[in-house]
């Protein structure tokens, strides 16, 4: 027996419940036989991961299934168990559960993004129907993140930007705050190593210091609370790096101004106890005005209840008191875990309905995005996102994601309330239906019979993923026969951009591979999501495009396919090598010298216009170009010109990056750059003494809709706060 099985005995002992040590035993010797001969990264035996993920759970006070099912979790992925086998040994239940994270690693999505996604959906879908799914998961991160330092440094960056976008969300949703506060130190110490050891060291100068100003103020609080006659246990509580450093950086303060640096927590016996020890804490300290939240009387929606109270000390140096209950308390560290009663039964999942309606329309909007980027960004912003607590005229409240608008608490309440939509009244005051609102506002939703539904305008405005899931579904139903005929219209569009007939892709067997790829029952489906933009018309021609090269001879596989996919004929090779290098065809002009102006570098997707020069040929600017505008306006030698649709050429194009300056900022960007595949020609970086990171860029793209498409990404990079393309 290893020490870290003796370990997990004796953690599940010192709980007080009861396991199955039988079955418990049987996982045991079940993963030591199947990871036989594997070793980790840091050189350690396999199986010591799985068990100190069990151990994780057994601090969480899992039941017996959960326990098993942690030891066995990496056997079907990385072994040669099945879920047959595990089925036979260990039952449904477990079987299940290790199935649900397991990841997809036989299926052939074409990118790194698809697999993701795909991984992610597989994931969701099994945590809807067993939230253990995803505790499981979790523990199973955290002893990953826990280790990660024997991992390459590539990898440290990868795994820690997934953990800290998808897993500490998650856990905070869950209300497993034990787990996000250490995954969210973790994840901060190898994205930024600079700032957190600074932070660290910053923090250790006034250790002593804070730690003798908290414990005279634990030894008052508990002093008065005996005189009371009410029993706590008081101890200080550290704030977490991470959460420090957010703080830092959103508010822009420095470390001396954050007033909740150290708190204390009260545990108390009862709800009254609370508001007792709470009123005593005001009558022996000032409270700051503004700093007061009750989330015993409003909860947080992942189940959280506490009171928190901001204080000036003795000394004029402010902190935190929090005050709970035992149960309170155990739903802080634990959250969703403690609310499981497995013991009684699989029946018991129902009771978690209610604390789980996010999860259900997390799931509502997954079905409708096919793209995997979409789906993927749609997930980091759904997951990682503050609450804003507004109420209806009747008193009942709703929480939505910071920044909603009253479009999104329409569809909060109901669809049906949403879709009939005329108006929206705040606090009795009628607003625009994009008004942000704000905690404790009362919102009253003006509707009527008469409305025609939901605006395609609305998609713009709504920032909870429920609002914009109902609204995709009014015009699925509702304009069924019109999205299907911008779908095909998109998508022929697409075709005739990249010189393609219809006739050439929208064969049967090609169809059936893009239906399956995607998830579509069938064509008019398929067009439909297009004309709804839940997947785009480039996707699905590139599926199609894909599966037709791969039935043309080898010879003519790399050749660009026109109309009914013959052999263009030697006429029209001519006329292809014609063509200027630029890419650009001048009006009524054949071989005519053509070059792209420096000064505004402009892409095709950009409206041009040309300028005959003095013996350097026509000089191609764009439209908005400032020595267009203002040099020569009105002038006989401009002239028509405009991109030719057949050619495939590429363009440069710089960029201007302005970012909060931390480490590994610039290998991030590049690192984007160089996912999307897209030559990096040059690049030019600073810091200003603002700590301002200033970087020009020049890539290297085929159009603007490339163009755009890798600004977006970039703009999604931490810490990036301004983009813009260069007129030199």
């Amino acid at each position: 027996m290893i020490k870290e099985y003796k370990r997990l005995l004796d953690k599940l002992d010192s709980t007080g419940k009861e396991y199955n040590r039988e079955l418990i035993d049987k996982a045991y010797h079940f993963a030591k036989e199947a990871h036989e001969g594997q070793k980790r990264s840091s050189g350690e035996p396999f199986v010591t991961h799985p068990l100190q993920v069990a151990y994780i759970l057994a601090e969480m006070e899992m039941d017996t299934t959960t326990i098993v099912a942690g030891m066995l979790h990496d056997t079907v992925e990385d072994t040669e168990l099945t879920y047959e086998k595990t089925l036979k040994h260990f039952g449904e239940e477990v079987a299940n559960l290790v199935d649900g994270v397991t990841k997809l690693t036989k299926l052939p999505y074409t990118n790194k993004q698809e697999i993701q996604a795909e991984n992610f959906r597989k994931m969701f879908l099994a945590m809807s129907k067993d939230i253990r799914v995803i505790i499981i998961k979790l523990a199973d991160r955290l002893h990953n993140m826990r280790t990660l330092k024997f991992k390459p440094r590539d990898k440290q960056l990868e795994t820690a930007r997934e953990t800290i976008d998808i897993y500490a969300p998650l856990a905070h949703r869950l209300g497993i705050y034990k787990i996000k506060w250490e995954l969210e130190d973790l994840c901060f110490r190898y994205l930024d190593e600079k700032a957190y050891y600074d932070l660290v060291e910053r923090i250790a100068k006034k250790r002593k210091e804070r730690e003798e100003y908290i414990a005279r103020i634990i030894e008052t609080v508990a002093e008065k609370s005996r005189e009371l006659g009410i029993q706590t246990q008081i101890d200080g509580r550290p704030k977490h790096f991470y959460s420090i450093y957010n703080k830092m950086k959103n508010q822009n303060k420095d470390l001396d101004q954050i007033f909740d640096l150290f708190a204390i927590r009260v545990i108390v016996d009862s709800v009254k106890d609370c508001y007792a020890v709470l009123g005593l804490v005001h009558e022996l300290y000032k409270p700051m005005p503004g700093r007061f939240k009750d989330y015993i009387s409003m909860p947080k929606p992942n189940m959280y209840q506490s009171l928190h109270s901001t204080l000036i000390g003795h000394e004029g140096i402010p902190f935190e008191v929090q005050i709970r209950t035992w149960e309170m308390h155990k739903v802080a560290e634990v959250g969703i875990a403690a609310h499981y009663k497995y013991k009684e039964g699989p029946k018991q999942v129902d009771e978690l309905d209610g604390k789980l309606s996010w999860l259900r329309q997390l799931l509502d909007w997954q079905k409708e995005t096919q793209d995997p980027d979409e789906f993927m960004e749609n997930l980091k912003i759904d997951l990682f996102t503050d609450e804003v607590f507004v109420f209806t005229p009747k008193g009942d409240v709703k929480s939505l994601k910071a920044g909603s608008n009253s479009i999104d608490f329409a569809y909060a309440i109901h669809s049906a309330i949403g879709n009939r939509m005329i108006g929206a009244k705040v606090n009795g005051k009628i607003e625009t239906l994009d008004h942000e609102l704000q905690n404790g506002d009362i919102v009253e939703i003006i509707t009527s019979s008469a409305s025609k539904g939901p605006s395609r305008d609305w998609l713009k405005k709504v920032k909870t993923s429920q609002a914009r899931s109902k609204i995709n579904q009014w015009f699925k139903k509702e304009r069924r026969e019109e999205n299907i005929e911008r779908g095909r219209e998109l998508l022929e569009k697409e075709m005739k951009k990249h010189a393609v007939s219809p006739q050439q892709l929208l064969k049967q067997d090609l169809i059936d591979s893009a239906l399956k790829k995607y998830n579509f029952h069938g064509i008019d489906e398929m067009y439909a999501a297009i004309g709804l933009d839940a997947i785009t018309a480039r996707k699905v021609f590139t599926r199609l495009y894909e599966e037709y090269r791969k039935t043309l001879p080898p010879d003519e596989q790399k050749q660009i396919l026109l109309e009914t996919g013959k052999e263009p004929d030697k006429a029209k090779k001519k006329k292809q090598r014609q063509i200027p290098e630029s890419g650009v065809i001048v009006k009524g002009v054949d071989n005519c010298l053509v070059r792209l102006s420096k000064c505004c570098n402009p892409v095709p997707g950009d409206s041009i216009i040309g300028y005959i020069t003095r013996g350097r040929g026509v000089s191609v600017h764009r439209n908005d170009c400032v020595n267009v505008v203002n040099a020569i306006d009105g002038d006989t030698r401009l002239i028509e010109v405009s991109w030719y649709k057949g050619k495939a050429a590429s363009y440069q194009a710089e960029l201007s990056i302005k970012a909060h300056d931390r480490t590994q900022i610039l290998m991030e960007i590049t690192n984007v750059i160089g996912d999307a595949r897209i030559p990096l020609k040059a690049i030019n970086a600073r810091t200003t003494r603002d700590n301002v990171a200033m970087m020009n860029l020049t890539v290297e793209i085929t159009d603007t809709e490339q163009l755009e498409r890798i600004i977006n990404r970039i703009r999604r990079v931490p810490d990036v706060f301004e983009i813009t393309r260069n007129n030199k």
